[in-house]
């Protein structure tokens, strides 16, 4: 099994289609026995989940996400567990463990608003978004 995290300097990344690297951890028997930090190489929200799907990701742990990466990672059969901040290391823990706290709600779901709008200073929906989307 392989699980993917959106990573970015030991934490687990908040948002999804900007993340520039993964750490990808190997699990066997319930223990990690290897990871890596990987690059996105660029590429944008809906070319990451072909990524992960290409380097043979089960599951990705990542913050925000929007609906469409959502389905396209759903499209490839990647298991996702959003709504997470913290330690990288610490969320695969506690994902093998059974105890990871994620929401199955957790997204970026303003992706249609106007062009070049911001939404790091206010809440969608509980959801507060410090990323540009």
């Amino acid at each position: 099994m392989k699980i993917a995290v959106t990573y970015d300097n030991g934490s687990v990344f908040q948002h999804f289609g900007h993340t520039e690297e993964f750490k990808v951890y190997t699990v066997e028997d319930g223990k990690v026995v290897s990871s890596q930090v990987v690059s996105s190489d660029g590429q944008g929200h809906g070319a990451l989940a072909g990524l992960l799907s290409h380097n043979g990701i089960d599951a990705l742990i990542c913050g925000g996400i929007g609906t469409g990466a959502k389905n396209a990672l759903e499209s490839f059969g990647i298991k996702l567990y959003a709504g997470v901040s913290g330690s990288a290391d610490a969320a695969v823990d506690a994902l093998l463990a059974g105890t990871l706290a994620y929401s199955e709600d957790a997204n970026c779901s303003h992706h249609d608003h106007e062009e070049g709008h911001q939404c790091a200073h206010h809440s969608h929906e509980g959801h507060s978004c410090s990323c540009h989307c």
